[in-house]
């Protein structure tokens, strides 16, 4: 029962109504029809950003990491791929300056083993213009294992579309072409 006081206050969240078995698979089925259009369409537009121009990458990146300093090339770790997670570790970042994004944390937790992306001949790295002191730190009390470098100093972030102005994760696909012996 409750008490006086609580009796007008409004449930936290609105249930849908209860309706027979039968309405409840015609809406069902009809919202199926949707979702359905709407994965084509995200298929689309996946298959539009793969077929995105590439640009060549000229200038030489150099960050800042556990080792020391690591060049881009460098964290291809000599395979054909890279993924750079993007992650938003900054100032004017939430968390700043012992956390990161919590989303951009949510994500870091779900990556699985990297050795599924290396067998495809791709690496993984996070980078973040944070220093690599806080990086570190926040990697450790995460329990994190995946490589993480510090732009901070660097341009990197600006010339790819992510600096502070405009703070959002993302990620980016490079591809190394190697020389031909």
């Amino acid at each position: 029962m409750k008490s006086a006081e609580n009796q007008n206050e409004q449930p936290l969240t609105s249930l849908p109504k209860i309706v027979s078995r039968e309405e409840w698979q015609r809406e069902r089925d009809q919202f199926l029809v949707k979702e359905k259009a709407a994965t084509r369409a995200r298929d689309a537009l996946n298959a539009e950003r793969r077929r995105l121009p590439m640009v060549r990458i000229e200038k030489d990146y150099v960050f800042e990491g556990p080792g020391g300093k690591v060049r881009l090339l460098d964290l291809f770790e000599a395979r054909r791929q890279l993924i750079v997670y993007h992650f938003m570790f900054a100032p004017d970042v939430n968390g700043w300056p012992t956390a990161g994004c919590p989303g951009c944390s949510m994500v870091v937790d779900h990556i699985g083993p990297l050795e599924h992306l290396h067998a495809r001949d791709t690496s993984l790295v996070l980078v973040s213009l944070g220093p690599l002191a806080n990086l570190e730190a926040y990697k450790k009390r995460m329990g994190w294992k995946v490589p993480w470098v510090s732009s901070a100093g660097t341009s990197f972030n600006a010339d790819f579309g992510l600096s502070t102005a405009r703070w959002r994760h993302d990620l980016s696909h490079l591809l190394h072409q190697r020389s031909r012996d």
